[in-house]
């Protein structure tokens, strides 16, 4: 992809367009479910869920609608599109703890506007809202998997922030890299997975297709990752609250970092900082920001982050056609599309 280049933003015409409607349902069941919170949520708070382009709720909507193009979804799907996107904010939350964020969305984080105890609570809270919820989906004894899935990515949410803060730089680049890759898996690509899966599962489809379905939602989650490490390198976000490069700088092992690490080799100043407990002067990390985005560590996080997209829609083949496999396709190739 030419670095840079603007590429069409599928996802807000498949949200204005295709799904408008179901995304509306999807609007209407999650204020239902953050009404019973209203009174303990600032503003600041509720806004959490109104940023954002909704992708893993999005993503189940998508799944259902391959085994039902047309009419009115059923209520359960859409109280499982609204139960995701609480459980993606409860671990939104749970990172900027970890992370000591002081914004997220253009906003405090809730860590910084009232402190750690609060925010582990508010989170708690919204992850038990998004079990109960799902709960709440269920219709019949074939619906009960649902409710494991959830605790199960829930768990595996919690192995992947415990692995990212036990990581070692010292450890060998294949070692991290390794490490890397089941971090992303547990922490990112866990909630695509069952995004994917759930909405094909509400619907009955065959095993073989829940599947197929949920691989392609965790390849196509770990190159979301992937590209959001690229992103870090690449440009600051403001709004989020991040200078660029805000993964050196906390010594996070990231997939473009590891590629230079290997490239760079022991010996080179940033390897021995990240492997070190003495800090340099902020313009000395950007530096190697800039050397890291100017040699081939870059361009191969980029394959492989591209090579992962590409493996995520082989996942779609022998799926029912129609424009609803034709979003997920796009939406994924998007990821990876996207000027850096």
């Amino acid at each position: 992809m030419r670095v840079g280049a603007a590429a069409p933003d599928p996802v807000h015409a498949i949200l204005q367009g295709l799904m408008a409607a179901d995304m509306q349902g999807f609007k209407g069941k999650l204020d239902q479910a953050l009404q019973p919170q209203q009174g303990y949520l600032t503003d600041a708070e509720m806004s959490l869920y109104q940023g954002g382009k909704k992708l893993r709720p999005l993503m189940l909507l998508l799944t259902a609608r391959l085994f039902q193009p047309d009419g009115e979804l059923p209520n359960k799907v859409l109280r499982a599109s609204a139960s995701l996107e609480m459980l993606h904010v409860a671990s939104l939350i749970h990172d900027d703890i970890i992370d000591h964020a002081s914004l997220r969305r253009g906003h405090a984080s809730v860590n910084a506007a009232r402190g750690t105890e609060m925010a582990i609570m508010i989170g708690d809270m919204q992850f038990l809202q998004a079990v109960r919820c799902f709960v709440d989906a269920i219709e019949d004894e074939n619906d009960m998997q649902l409710v494991k899935w959830v605790l199960d990515s829930a768990f595996d949410i919690c192995r992947g922030e415990i692995d990212e803060m036990t990581t070692q730089p010292y450890w060998h680049p294949d070692s991290l890299m390794s490490r890397y890759l089941t971090t992303v898996d547990r922490k990112t690509a866990v909630l695509f997975g069952l995004a994917c899966e759930a909405g094909a599962a509400l619907m009955r489809a065959r095993t073989s297709e829940l599947r197929r379905l949920g691989s392609f939602g965790r390849y196509m989650g770990r190159a979301f990752q992937m590209m959001d490490d690229i992103f870090d390198l690449a440009h600051s976000d403001a709004e989020a609250g991040k200078c660029r490069g805000i993964d050196l700088h906390q010594r996070r092992i990231t997939l473009p970092i590891i590629h230079a690490m290997k490239l760079f080799g022991d010996a080179h100043p940033m390897v021995r900082y990240l492997r070190d407990t003495q800090t340099p002067p902020p313009e000395q990390i950007n530096a190697w920001v800039d050397e890291i985005r100017r040699s081939d560590a870059f361009a191969l996080a980029y394959a492989q982050a591209r090579g992962t997209a590409l493996q995520a829609v082989q996942y779609l083949q022998n799926l029912p056609h129609g424009p609803h496999l034709k979003a997920l396709h796009d939406i994924t190739l998007h990821v990876v599309d996207r000027p850096y």
